[in-house]
Order: structure tokens, then sequence, then C-alpha cells
């Protein structure tokens, strides 16, 4: 029963078993320092991890499931699937007393949004705002009691550890024999393509070299990693020195149902 609580832009389902082909086949700490949905995290179920993403909606989200899964069960029982409510919800960070709301009434709200909201689609806007609209589904499955607790019962492994800070510091102290997965905001096909919504200030070409040359830190610290990300002429680029393995990947974001489909992918790895 332990499986993603949330569905994440990028979330990595579906290149689940092209990713595991590729992992090291033994490795000692698993470090995933831009966790989102954390699909390869709870697949692989590590004894020993860190997890960590900038987003601190999301992160509460992990702590609160791991600390008061019945509380926030019986929290997210009282949402209703009506679109009157959802906008009331929704507008909770527009209020200025958001920020005393309860860790266990944001958690509930981001659950309840996250599952009723249009395509899953968690987005903020300039100011921090969430501002996807109501998806109108018929039974939205938010109360999700048995995945919730089996979630709750692995991450109070006492070797895990949830983070909400800098990816390079989350990453600090990995060394040798370790495993890093990173699965960062991806660089655009495209300047229509950008979506960096989920994390107010979004990514840029900077933030990109920025994380190449972390990973290059990774390998001259003799730390296996493997990283997804567009197959672009930037990021080969930029990757040039490492094994890149090309796979396909479904765009489902796209507000254009005929630019969904199939588009490359690319998984970039420091070892053999």
């Amino acid at each position: 029963m332990i499986a993603p609580v949330l569905k994440w832009v990028g979330g990595k389902r579906q290149l689940l078993d092209a990713i595991i082909a590729l992992k090291p086949t033994r490795f000692r700490s698993y470090y995933e320092p831009f966790v989102g949905g954390g699909a390869v995290f709870f697949h692989l179920q590590p004894k020993k991890a860190i997890i960590n993403d900038a987003n601190a909606e999301l992160i509460n989200v992990y702590k609160v499931i791991r600390d008061s899964p019945k509380a926030l069960i019986d929290d997210l029982m009282s949402h209703k699937n009506e679109v009157d409510y959802f906008y009331r919800i929704r507008g909770l960070d527009r209020l200025p007393n958001y920020p005393d709301l309860s860790d266990i009434k944001r958690a509930s709200r981001l659950i309840y949004l996250n599952k009723t909201c249009y395509n899953g689609l968690y987005r903020v806007n300039s100011a921090g705002e969430f501002n996807t609209p109501f998806g109108r589904y018929k039974n939205p499955n938010f109360i999700n009691e048995p995945t919730i607790k089996a979630v709750s019962r692995y991450l109070n492994t006492p070797t895990i550890q949830i983070l909400n800070i800098d990816y390079e510091q989350a990453l600090a102290e990995a060394t040798r024999d370790d495993f890093v997965y990173l699965d960062p905001p991806y660089h655009p096909v495209s300047q229509t393509a950008n979506f960096t919504g989920y994390v107010r200030g979004g990514w840029g070409e900077e933030d990109q070299v920025r994380l190449r040359n972390v990973c290059d830190d990774l390998n001259e610290r003799g730390v296996k990693f493997l990283l997804s990300n567009s197959a672009t002429a930037f990021i080969g680029g930029l990757y040039a020195n490492y094994h890149i393995h090309t796979v396909k990947a479904t765009r489902a974001v796209n507000s254009n149902a005929a630019k969904r489909g199939e588009i490359d992918e690319y998984l970039i790895r420091n070892y053999d």
C-alpha cells in the first residue's frame, strides 16, 4: 500500500521501469533532493534515505503524514467535492491569516486541492498562491486512508530524513556508495512549454548549469547519481561527459490536447 499520496507534475510513475533498470545494483543511503510526488522513492522504499524538496507545502504534507496520520484523515473527511467549497479552500492562501493555519489543516488542504483540481496540477502564481481551477471529477479519492497509513508507517523509519532546504545542502553529506536520484524542474523543450509553477521563482538555464556543477561535485566525490531531464540540446551539452540514455515519456500537461503525447527524455548517470 506504500505509494505516492499526491499526483505531481513530472511524476515518474510511467518511467519507473526505465529508472529501476538503470539504478545501481546496491547502495548505502538514498538521496532524492527534488522528491515531488515520490514515485521512485516509494517504489524503492530504501531503508536509509534523505528526501528533500523546495516546496514547503509539499514537505509539510509528508511530515504530517509521518507524525499525525489519524488527524490528517479526520480533517480530509470534512472536505466536499463542490465547486464553491473548492474555491473557498483554494483561496485560503490569499488571506493574511493563512500562515496561522495548522500544519494538519495545510496538509489536508493541499491533498484535497490536488485530488479535486484540474488534472491534479499543483501550480502557484508569482505570489505563491494556488491557482489551478476546479476539476469537476465525480468521485475524487482525497481520503486515501490505507495509503496514508502505510506511508506514515514507512516514513517513521528512524533512518529516513525529510528536509525542506536547498538541494545542494541536502546532498552535502552524500558519500561514496550512496545513490542520488535527481528529478529537477525540466529544461523547457520550447519557449511555450516552460512549466515551473509548483515553486515560486521557477528555474532557468543558470539553475540547470548550477545543478550540473553539483553533479560534477557528486561525481568527484564518488557518489552515484541518476538524473532525469528533457531531451534538449542544452541539457545534452551540459552532461556530454556522462552516460545519456533516451526514454519515451508521455506529455500530459498541455492546454492543447493535440500536443500531448510521447516525447523524448534523458536519463543521465555517472556510472556503468
